[in-house]
């Protein structure tokens, strides 16, 4: 199922001085009930799978900003599938991007402020085995376990699954001894996580969306010594709405 090497075509290495990576498939997984997570979006260039994302809204995908460069979608004709489980069937719904929106803090250098929203080409209101999730305001009290699932590699350098597959993860509260960027959550990593293909998919606590699979340890989704980041969506609440009421 991100920027350590975890999104999910080749992982693309940080500058010099940082140990993360890009591009990230949920490892030590399990298959998911087909379309028992109707918000789970694969991001896809020109028909095949980049990254994870999630409906936020009818017309809203939520991914990692670093999937527009680092997965080649900025030179791709970019769609959105939804309603899927198994990419190799047509038991789902294709629809352009119609705009994408990264936000204006966020630059590749770092992980920090890894957001981006897509606008779709069509409303997915009256889209089979879709729904949109809700994504928390708030950070605390995350405690016990949460899920990542997506279509990314299942180990390291693997193949990446055509089904939906995902994984609980633990979060951990001193997430700055780890990482030290900013807005960013710590969960999973060592029993299990994301790997490349994975970055963009949603932390799912309590079932509301508080986390996007961003980065993890370069080149270990298998045995990582850090734990997996992800961009802490409650600190860009007033960007989201802004993007996605003013459309």
């Amino acid at each position: 199922m991100a920027l350590v090497h975890l999104l999910l075509l080749p992982a693309v290495l940080l500058p010099l001085g940082h140990s993360a990576s890009v591009n990230v498939g949920i490892v030590n997984g399990t298959v998911a009930k087909p379309h028992s997570r109707p918000y789970m979006v694969s991001v896809q260039g020109n028909g095949d799978h980049a990254c994870g994302g999630f409906l936020v809204s009818d017309l809203f995908v939520m991914t990692a900003a670093h999937c527009w460069t680092k997965s080649g979608l900025d030179k791709a004709e970019v769609t959105a599938v939804i309603g899927a489980h198994d990419l190799k069937s047509n038991d789902f719904e294709r629809i352009a991007v119609k705009e994408h929106h990264i936000h204006p803090e966020f630059n590749y250098s770092t992980p920090s402020n890894d957001i981006m929203l897509l606008k779709l080409g069509k409303s997915t209101e009256n889209s089979k085995n879709a729904a949109k999730i809700s994504i928390s305001k708030l950070n605390k009290g995350m405690d016990g376990s949460c899920s990542v699932a997506g279509w990314g590699r299942i180990k390291t350098k693997g193949n990446k699954s055509n089904v939906l597959l995902e994984t609980n993860v633990d979060v951990f509260k001193n997430c700055e001894t780890y990482w030290n960027y900013n807005n960013i959550l710590c969960a999973g990593g060592y029993k299990g996580g994301f790997c490349q293909g994975d970055s963009g998919g949603p932390l799912v606590c309590d079932k509301k969306a508080v986390g996007i699979a961003s980065f993890t340890e370069k080149d270990n989704c298998d045995n990582p010594t850090k734990p997996n980041a992800y961009t802490n969506i409650s600190a860009f609440m007033s960007w989201i709405k802004k993007i996605i009421e003013h459309q």
